[in-house]
């Protein structure tokens, strides 16, 4: 303990009499132990760039994402469940938004309930989407007073900058500390990326999907099948983030090097929570395959190996639309972003990263590509492959300071329009 001042010690007190721990030796104000202010400082000095840059692209972007929708003023006079809304931000909480809000509000009712007459052979249900984001929300709208459209989007902000320390953690793991930084904020200008600051469950996906894959690499098996267990509550592609961890901690028990305890829980641990909830779904609907029913019928998405994105691929590159959904200006975006996958997937797997990430990422993108769904959406199903950005990142690394600066400027600027303003208004995200 740190001497006391004379003049700090009041005259009824003698000098030697011990100070209560935690009091300001001066003022007497309260003051958090010295350990927990060391790792707040270790935690601002080790994740503060990689934040900062991050926030500072997603700035840009969500910026000109709004003033694009000011300047067109198409939403006015759109559904505020399509798109719409009285001002600019109310538009990233419509659509898909719109569907969480309600179960935030509601909670499920799981049906299967015929429409003969109707586009979609079965009424489409709340219960196609998972239940944590939604919970969240609601949860913290209730405490917060927010309400649930501003809940959602602190939820979504908030995760998404979780999610950005996590790819820098995975990425500064594999790469370095400078990659890392540039992968975080690559990230933010990905296609797709304006889900990120919307009412939708990408963020709080990768926040859980990258902690995980840095938790597996690190072979900390508790923690990743947690983390692993809780994402399979987010969303129906976390069975690819699941699939990845149990292989990497079957390796792990087959070279035993990790005890057994560990890589059994990684292993039957984060399966749960994923196949609970698609069982519960369909013990409430009385058919066993309810969930996927519901998702073919009611949503028209099915793995249907490849061949609707093969259709809607030729349709678009002669400039045909006979496939369905379609919608120019996404789709264009959508083909680009295709084309891009192999020139990041050969560099990424080149370097033999370790098996988890590349688990989630092929199967992620195994899944993307392989379904029947709108295509245009395929910019959005690409944000959640964060591994993706590690290429990039190695790839910028060389600049300098001003270089980069640029770069990840106009990035940002772009990302507005193409992950922004094209989805949620010349499309649907």
């Amino acid at each position: 303990m740190s001497a006391i001042p004379d003049t700090a010690v009041p005259r009824q007190r003698p000098a030697a009499d011990p100070v209560p721990a935690g009091l300001d030796d001066a003022a007497g104000a309260l003051r958090p132990p010295e350990p927990r202010r060391g790792a707040l400082r270790s935690a601002a000095a080790r994740f503060g760039p990689a934040l900062g840059l991050y926030g500072a692209v997603k700035l840009i972007g969500f910026a000109v994402f709004m003033m694009l929708l000011e300047s067109s003023g198409k939403y006015r006079g759109q559904s505020p469940r399509f798109g719409g809304g009285a001002h600019p931000w109310d538009v990233v909480g419509s659509w898909d938004g719109w569907w969480y809000r309600q179960i935030a509000e509601r909670g499920y009712d799981p049906k299967l309930v015929p429409d003969p007459g109707g586009f979609f052979p079965i009424h489409q249900d709340s219960s196609a989407f998972f239940p944590l984001y939604p919970g969240l929300v609601r949860l913290v709208s209730d405490t917060t007073g927010l309400g649930l459209y501003g809940a959602g989007m602190l939820v979504s902000v908030v995760s998404s900058f979780v999610a950005a320390a996590g790819i820098y953690a995975v990425a500064a793991h594999l790469g370095g500390n400078r990659v890392g930084v540039i992968a975080a904020a690559v990230w933010g200008a990905f296609p797709g990326a304006g889900v990120e600051w919307a009412v939708y469950t990408e963020s709080l996906f990768v926040a859980l999907a990258a902690w995980t894959c840095y938790f597996t690499i690190t072979r900390q098996w508790s923690q990743a099948a947690l983390v692993a267990f809780v994402a399979g509550l987010s969303r129906p592609t976390s069975m690819t983030l699941i699939a990845g961890v149990a292989l990497a901690a079957a390796v792990a028990l087959y070279r035993r090097r990790d005890g057994v305890a560990g890589p059994l829980t990684a292993i039957l641990l984060p399966p749960l929570s994923f196949l609970g909830y698609i069982g519960w779904v369909g013990w409430r609907m009385g058919h066993l395959d309810g969930y996927l029913t519901l998702q073919r019928y009611g949503w028209l998405h099915f793995f249907d190996w490849g061949a609707y994105t093969t259709k809607a691929v030729s349709n678009i590159l002669i400039g045909e639309t006979a496939y369905l959904f379609p919608y120019p200006t996404e789709d264009l975006v959508a083909v680009l972003v295709l084309f891009a996958l192999p020139c990041l997937l050969v560099p990424f797997l080149s370097r033999r990263p370790p098996l988890v990430l590349v688990v989630y990422t092929l199967g992620t993108l195994v899944l993307a590509l392989g379904s029947q769904q709108m295509f245009g959406t395929l910019s959005r199903f690409v944000v959640p492959v964060f591994p993706l950005t590690i290429p990039v990142a190695l790839a910028l690394r060389r600049l300098n300071p001003v270089s980069l600066a640029t770069v990840l400027g106009v990035a940002g600027a772009a990302s507005g329009w193409y992950a922004g303003y094209v989805i949620f208004e010349l499309g649907i995200p």
